[in-house]
């Protein structure tokens, strides 16, 4: 793992940690809470998937420059 990808799990690591505290403290119902805690982590889930697409774009960029470099040197 980068040390880029360690602390963006960190971090979102961090805030689900800290708003399921949150909810868990809040005088709202059970079925309240459960469908806040959903939603969230379905939040977060998605904002995880758009986070790791943006990194295999960027690694799917650099291995293609280092083909291409290789390429030069090999030709």
């Amino acid at each position: 793992m980068t040390k880029e990808t360690k602390i963006i799990v960190g971090v979102l690591a961090g805030a689900a940690l800290g708003a399921t505290i949150a909810l868990a403290l809040s005088s709202d119902s059970t079925s309240d809470l459960k469908g806040k805690v959903s939603d969230f982590f379905a939040d977060l889930l998605d904002a995880s998937k758009d986070k790791l697409a943006g990194l295999t774009d960027k690694a799917t960029g650099v291995a293609d420059k280092v083909k291409d470099k290789i390429a030069e040197i090999n030709a």
